[in-house]
């Protein structure tokens, strides 16, 4: 999942988008969705659960990955009318049951999407050193929205509130009685939660101080 926004202080807001800019922007964040399900889908199965792998899910093929909704229609909207909005790739399935360790195994396939879009953010960073001497401007202009992209699909993610992987993540460590009860008593509402902190631009505060440190260090190499 990933928060959209017209809103100033998110990287793309800074764009002049053209149609070349939505189009880079889209194939950007439809590229970066693709891998971070994908490694939800490796990560289970190589932890035991074969379900992701049966479905196709372990591909990098985006067609296997796309919501129509919320990967399509709603981020097109959110780049071209600047209105708030969250998007979202098909969740990857997960039988806790089949993995090894169960909850201790979930919570690595809960950090495994963030953890891939984190790695994109720092291949495409050492892309960006070395295409600096190209002197290229699209080049340059993408690798830099691989960066940014990839390090707010991980920081957003990570935030401790279901469907979120950061919930995901938060409720694996739990002791069992206490992830049941987060999980009964938070999931239901993790959407709300989340509109509430993005229309109140609570979001980038909780957020924005992380992505700055580490896109600043990224662009650092």
């Amino acid at each position: 999942m990933v928060a959209l926004s017209g809103h100033r202080p998110y990287p793309w807001t800074l764009l002049d988008f053209n149609v070349i800019n939505l189009l880079v922007v889209f194939l950007v964040l439809l590229l970066s969705l693709t891998v971070h399900e994908t490694a939800h889908a490796w990560t289970a199965d190589r932890l035991g659960d074969p379900t992701a792998r049966l479905l196709g899910r372990i591909s990098l093929n985006p067609l296997v990955h796309i919501d129509p909704v919320g990967t399509v229609v709603l981020p097109l909207i959110a780049f071209s009318t600047g209105f708030p909005i969250l998007g979202w790739a098909k969740p990857v399935p997960v039988n806790i049951a089949e993995l090894g360790r169960g909850r201790r195994d979930f919570v690595l396939v809960a950090a495994a999407g963030p953890a891939s879009n984190i790695a994109l953010a720092v291949l495409a960073a050492l892309a960006l050193d070395v295409t600096w001497w190209s002197g290229s401007p699209f080049l340059l202009d993408f690798f830099l929205r691989v960066v940014e992209i990839n390090l707010l699909l991980a920081i957003f993610n990570m935030i401790p509130v279901p469907p979120l992987d950061g919930g995901n993540v938060l409720g694996g460590l739990l002791p069992a009685t206490l992830a049941n009860s987060f999980d009964r008593w938070l999931r239901p509402y993790g959407f709300l939660i989340l509109y509430a902190l993005l229309l109140t631009d609570k979001l980038w505060a909780l957020i924005g101080p992380t992505y700055y440190t580490l896109l600043l260090w990224l662009l650092q190499f």
